[in-house]
């Protein structure tokens, strides 16, 4: 009889995860443009953060090697870029981390201490929920953008309080209530900080992102931002006061104990901030419409007015099922299933970017009607 391992119980783990059809497997795939192409099937892109689609710009590869930012790893390309990123958000400063998600963990664990209060939304990435649990502040949820929620529970003690909230929700494509938001912080002499990932060079003059959409962009205290989103790069980064970027150089472990991103991808990023974003911007602004309209002509319930259209399935087989009929039509648009969403919430993620054209969105639009017809 063969001993029992130890990490047997690793199996029944992963057996659980499988009867309740939430078992995800790693697709390996190549992406260029619109396309995607998985085990030689060429399928349209609609899983994509690329949202500007910013056309690819050759650059000279003049680092690889890196090493953290405070050791030998602060390369000049660094300081030019976190200028151009202040001055994006009308901040004195900024910082930047290698991804979004350690820009949240580093940000929010370095301004929130023991003692203070953090409210935040109910539906924010798992990157702000688990920064909140390391701030060792006492975190209180308050209901998805319910604003009479947030008043109610921004009273309770807090040697400084802070309101955390996206911008733009990613997995339901909704607005934040930020000019309201902004409000209540004011009143309560509380610090807003907004995860913008999915606004970010994508709405707002200049593609500012969400608060300058909503006129608030001079409320806000601290940016948390993504630049592998809508600017197509890779890395994140906070802006806000000089003093509060200087606090993250020396507190924020996701800063400090971790290698600098290569030189080439800084450039890359400020190669691409450089380039014609407004063009890009339109042409998403397009698309988004023409999906959006499509979809709801066709009979889709679409409650987003974002380049980010959920499609509410519920039951989590169902929406596996739904996805593969999708992808043997030839789109490709991941079904989202718990714990990125709620149980029974289950859904398809369309992301619409600036590469599709008007020949992809029809092609798209065709195959959800048959979709449609095909699942009610």
């Amino acid at each position: 009889m063969a001993l029992k391992h130890k990490l047997n119980f690793v199996d029944s783990e992963l057996q659980k995860i499988k009867q309740n059809n939430l078992h995800r497997k790693l697709r390996y795939g190549t992406s260029q443009g619109a396309y995607i192409t998985i085990n030689g099937q060429k399928l349209l892109n609609l899983c994509s953060n690329d949202y500007l689609g910013i056309p690819t710009t050759k650059i000279q590869i003049n680092q690889l090697q890196s090493s953290s930012r405070l050791v030998s790893g602060n390369d000049r390309s660094y300081k030019k870029l976190e200028e151009i990123l202040a001055k994006h958000k009308s901040q004195q400063n900024s910082l930047i981390y290698p991804t979004g998600y350690m820009a949240n963990l580093g940000a929010i664990s370095s301004i929130a201490k023991k003692g203070d209060l953090i409210l935040s939304d109910e539906l924010n990435h798992a990157s702000i929920i688990e920064s909140c649990k390391l701030s060792d502040a006492k975190v209180v949820i308050y209901k998805h953008n319910d604003m009479q929620d947030l008043q109610k529970k921004i009273i309770q003690k807090g040697k400084n309080k802070f309101v955390i909230t996206e911008g733009i929700f990613s997995m339901d494509g909704d607005l934040s209530s930020l000019k309201q938001i902004t409000e209540i912080s004011e009143k309560a002499k509380a610090i807003t900080i907004v995860d913008d990932a999915h606004g970010d060079f994508v709405i707002g003059k200049d593609g500012k992102g969400t608060p300058d959409y909503f006129n608030v962009a001079k409320k806000i205290d601290l940016y948390i931002s993504s630049l592998s989103k809508g600017l197509g790069s890779f890395g994140g980064y906070v802006a806000s006061q000089n003093n509060v970027i200087d606090l993250c150089i020396n507190t924020s472990k996701s800063f400090i104990y971790t290698s600098a991103l290569p030189s080439f991808l800084i450039e890359y990023s400020q190669k691409r901030f450089q380039s014609n974003r407004e063009k890009q911007k339109k042409k998403l602004e397009k698309n988004t419409k023409q999906i959006s309209k499509g979809l709801a002509e066709i009979g889709y319930n679409i409650n987003s007015s974002t380049h980010i259209i959920p499609i509410i399935i519920g039951n989590e087989k169902s929406a596996m099922n739904f996805g593969k009929f999708l992808f043997d039509n030839g789109i490709f648009a991941q079904p989202i299933r718990y714990p990125t969403v709620p149980k029974n919430q289950a859904r398809l993620r369309i992301s619409v970017t600036a590469w599709l054209s008007c020949t992809n969105i029809e092609q798209v639009l065709g195959i959800f009607e048959k979709a449609y017809h095909k699942f009610g």
